[in-house]
């Protein structure tokens, strides 16, 4: 019997020392790994919120890019770190198709949502020459001149895809897809001529706008984007998905302990509130959304189930969502 409280009694010391390390959360400085390359989106929301959460927090948060694998390397090396709270997942939305697409098995049910910072808000754009003035006017000639006008990409799973599929699947949408590698070249294009539309994040589009290089014709949500009307003004059926973005996120390993997280929550959550960034975010086209616990799982089931099923409907789903336990919308 002496054994066995020995082993109790070391299994019951250890458990009280890690209690009392969480409590003390942090005792030292963090690490912080950004799913995506210097100088995008992800890395530039990541590096404007940081100095809020560090002095919230008391202690430094050392930042570095993990890119690769569509976000896939970053996120499994933070779930191959300790739960300790100490090592950071900086990320967008992508892991959370990961599974559907075959990329990885490791979505962000496996995490806990430290803070969902907020969203980027999605306009369609093209050249002031087209005669387009609006959804409608766009949807009326699309519809009229099946795989006439074309579309810029950024290939299967990109942004520009996933709305082109949306609208697919509550109207015809019979554009062509012209891939690029990435939102920068597609703008390039649409400006040069090579093609008369893109979907595309507002902060990639919004200084050739203010130009008069180009012209927001709706933007994908249920609300107006500034003097941008909603997409459901001409397309109402598309408010089942909405509202719709591409996300920023900061995560840590589910098991983390409750302390860790809760000081974690706290200081993120007075990151994001600090009126410089809510500045910087607006300014970049985004939707502030704070949110953490609860609503931000909610928010990421949703995301998640509205995108994956509506890959499922257009055939480019690996897997079925509903074998992955993801719930229909």
């Amino acid at each position: 019997m002496k054994p066995i409280r020995n082993i109790v009694a070391t299994v019951a010391c250890l458990a009280a020392m890690a209690g009392a390390s969480a409590q003390g959360f942090p005792e030292r400085e963090l690490s912080g790994i950004i799913q995506w390359g210097a100088g995008g989106a992800t890395d530039v929301v990541s590096r404007a919120l940081t100095p809020g959460a560090e002095e919230a927090l008391g202690k430094k948060i050392v930042l570095q890019n993990k890119p690769g694998g569509v976000g896939a390397i970053a996120t499994n090396f933070i779930n191959q770190q300790a739960s300790d709270g100490y090592t950071l997942l900086f990320g967008a939305e992508n892991p959370q198709l990961h599974p559907i697409l075959g990329i990885s098995d490791l979505d962000y049910s496996k995490f806990y949502p430290v803070n969902i910072v907020g969203r980027g808000n999605v306009l369609v754009v093209t050249t002031p020459n087209k005669p387009w003035t609006s959804f409608k006017d766009l949807l009326a000639d699309v519809q009229a001149n099946p795989g006439k006008i074309k579309q810029a990409s950024t290939g299967t799973g990109g942004l520009p895809f996933t709305v082109g599929a949306m609208i697919s699947t509550v109207t015809k949408f019979p554009v062509t897809s012209v891939p690029f590698d990435g939102d920068g070249p597609g703008v390039t294009a649409l400006l040069g001529g090579h093609v008369d539309l893109m979907f595309v994040g507002a902060g990639a589009a919004a200084e050739h706008i203010k130009a008069g290089r180009l012209k927001a014709l709706a933007a994908i949500d249920e609300k107006p984007f500034g003097d941008v009307p909603p997409i459901t003004k001409d397309l109402p059926a598309l408010d089942k998905y909405l509202p719709w973005g591409p996300f920023y996120g900061v995560f840590v390993k589910k098991d983390t302990p409750d302390a860790a997280k809760t000081r974690l929550t706290s200081a993120f959550k007075k990151a994001v509130d600090d009126p410089k960034f809510k500045e910087l975010m607006v300014a970049r086209g985004n939707v502030v959304m704070n949110l953490s616990g609860a609503e931000a799982e909610s928010f990421l089931k949703k995301w998640q189930s509205v995108t994956a099923w509506t890959y499922q409907e257009v055939g480019v789903a690996k897997k079925n969502p509903a074998d992955l336990g993801i719930a229909k919308p």
